[in-house]
């Protein structure tokens, strides 16, 4: 289960969790529109369908979706940094948020042993990845801050149901 907590000056959010699987396919798993359409999102709240990314420096990135209640949504953003697999910095600009602050999303993806870990799948036993987020520039606004918090643990265990068991948003327990 993912776990998050803001930073004392209120301007960050940092959130974890781990991943039976190695660094290259978490990797993947966060970067392929394809992959991320197949998992980010649940039934009963809201679901990505589509985006394009361009990982690189300076490469664009983009994720739609829609609402539970059928509202169309967008998150565009840009590549700061790339390096594969460990590393993925992006600005973040959804269309739905009330505030027009610039955040940045901070991926970090280090890998990890795996003792006494029954895995199951394609993966190599003994590998995992402990994934990190950072997401800054909330500017002292708890309240934003709180939802992206919470917002962060559901998407980091989506993923890692996607990539550990193959969970789906339409074949998801």
């Amino acid at each position: 289960m993912a776990t998050a907590i803001i930073t004392p000056d209120k301007d960050a959010i940092h959130v974890e969790v781990f991943v039976a699987a190695p660094p290259e396919r978490v990797f993947q798993a966060i970067t392929d529109p394809a992959q991320t359409a197949q998992w980010w999102g649940d039934k009963g709240m809201y679901r990505v369908t589509g985006g394009h990314a361009d990982v690189r420096p300076g490469g664009t990135w983009s994720s739609e979706g829609v609402g539970v209640d059928g509202t169309k949504f967008r998150v565009d953003g840009e590549y700061l940094e790339v390096d594969p697999p460990r590393l993925l910095v992006h600005t973040w600009n959804p269309d739905f948020s009330k505030h027009k602050k610039k955040t940045v999303v901070r991926w970090e993806l280090e890998p990890r042993s795996v003792h006494g870990l029954q895995q199951s799948g394609p993966h190599k036993m003994g590998t995992g990845t402990a994934v990190r987020i950072i997401h800054s520039g909330f500017a002292g606004d708890v309240q934003d801050a709180n939802d992206h918090g919470e917002g962060w643990k559901r998407v980091l265990g989506w993923m890692q149901g996607f990539v550990e068991r193959g969970e789906t948003v339409d074949a998801r327990p």
